[in-house]
């Protein structure tokens, strides 16, 4: 692809990645309602929010399988329609169980998509060009659900849960369109060759420690994003006492702090490699720092100042940004093209196992304890294993040379 066909591209996965985070975060926003309505109690509700993953993640192999071999044009927009229609659905959902199928298909529908990211950014761009693209897709997903919380906070509030879900499902089969027209074409004959293509296998990659500091890593933080991305409107509304209108807003912010900080952390990473800094040093200072400083999350629990709270909440999600602006240049860099889809395929499988436990383990918390204190300190000790997984498991951050023979 030309380059400006390729930022082209970029631009419309960002529209993709945004409208990803506010369908999967959009039960997050009904949680308070839905709650109310079918009297579940904070563990029910937990198993409900952590649907979504159990699909999710059992289809990322499947996913990252089939990026590598079959157009990225149909694999990524057959998912999207999956998704889009689950959303719609839910708004039709009779009870708890039919809402838990529809949550299970968005998984399904979903899970191709951070695989479809990888490829095309692995193939489109050379390492020292990665962060910023990488950053932007990350941004969709934070200002998704800053978007989200905040119109399905009002929609919610005035018109209810299910016209939420509606309006979010049916404004998003939209992005269809554009991509038919502008998502990216195979070259002559690529099609073929991609399927033919064997490119190493996942047991090879498993054999790799760095492969597993990326995995588990990922897995680190996504348990705290995932943590506070299902159950941040609840805690506003249980434990800071906000309304459903004020939980839009004030739940907004976060995720608006988080954007920012992805874009222009993207955008520094990239710029100190081209001024000669290593990809090593530069990738895992990005996201090491992200990881330690995403552990002010704690201090926001304690204090009694509901805006002192958001702040040091915005800072934890900043936090989330500079860790995203390049974990997945990490990732992209080592497994190279042949292996951008399945790596990241089993990345997210073990990385989003967080976001089965995440759910449902914050509902026993608070169901024993009656508060939120020690479901915000388990993300943030998480946080410190990642720091110990991309200092001594990931090594030199540089193209792994899968032509080599495999070492037995």
């Amino acid at each position: 692809m030309t380059p400006a066909r390729t930022w082209l591209t970029i631009a419309l996965l960002f529209l993709a990645a945004a409208v990803n985070y506010i369908d999967r975060g959009s039960l997050s926003v009904a949680a308070p309602s839905l709650i109310n309505e079918f009297s579940l109690s904070p563990v029910q509700m937990g198993f409900l929010l952590s649907a979504f993953f159990w699909t999710y993640t059992a289809f990322q192999l499947l996913a990252g399988w089939m990026v590598d071999r079959y157009p990225i044009t149909w694999v990524f927009g057959i998912g999207y329609f999956l998704w889009s229609a689950a959303t719609m659905g839910s708004a039709f959902a009779a009870g708890v169980v039919s809402l838990a199928v529809l949550r299970m298909l968005l998984g399904m529908g979903e899970s191709v998509a951070f695989p479809c990211y990888s490829k095309i950014i692995a193939a489109g761009f050379p390492l020292e060009r990665r962060g910023l693209p990488n950053a932007l897709l990350e941004a969709g997903t934070k200002l998704g659900p800053a978007i989200g919380t905040l119109v399905g906070g009002l929609l919610v509030a005035n018109y209810g849960w299910r016209t939420m879900f509606f309006t979010l499902g049916l404004g998003s089969l939209f992005w269809l369109i554009p991509w038919s027209i502008w998502a990216p074409r195979p070259e002559a004959g690529a099609a073929r060759a991609t399927v033919s293509a064997t490119g190493p296998s996942m047991l090879r990659i498993l054999k790799r420690r760095d492969a597993w500091g990326t995995f588990i890593g990922n897995f680190c933080y996504t348990y705290a994003y995932y943590f506070l991305l299902t159950w941040l409107p609840s805690y506003l509304v249980k434990e800071r006492h906000v309304s459903l209108a004020e939980m839009g807003v004030m739940g907004s912010i976060p995720f608006l702090f988080s954007a920012i900080s992805a874009v222009i952390c993207g955008w520094a990473s990239d710029a100190w490699i081209r001024r000669g800094g290593s990809p090593t040093r530069v990738r895992k200072t990005f996201v090491i720092t992200g990881l330690l400083l995403s552990t002010i999350m704690v201090p926001a629990a304690l204090v009694e100042n509901l805006s002192v709270s958001i702040a040091l909440l915005s800072v934890a999600y900043a936090a989330f940004g500079i860790y995203a602006s390049n974990h997945w240049a990490i990732t992209q860099t080592l497994a190279g093209t042949e292996a951008a889809g399945t790596w990241t395929g089993l990345q997210n499988t073990i990385g989003n196992l967080s976001g089965i436990i995440a759910p449902i383990a914050t509902g026993y918390v608070v169901q024993q304890t009656g508060s939120f204190f020690w479901a915000f300190v388990s993300p943030a000790a998480l946080a410190l294993v990642g720091v110990c997984c991309y200092l001594f498991l990931v090594g030199s951050v540089a193209p792994v040379d899968w032509t080599e023979p495999e070492i037995t």
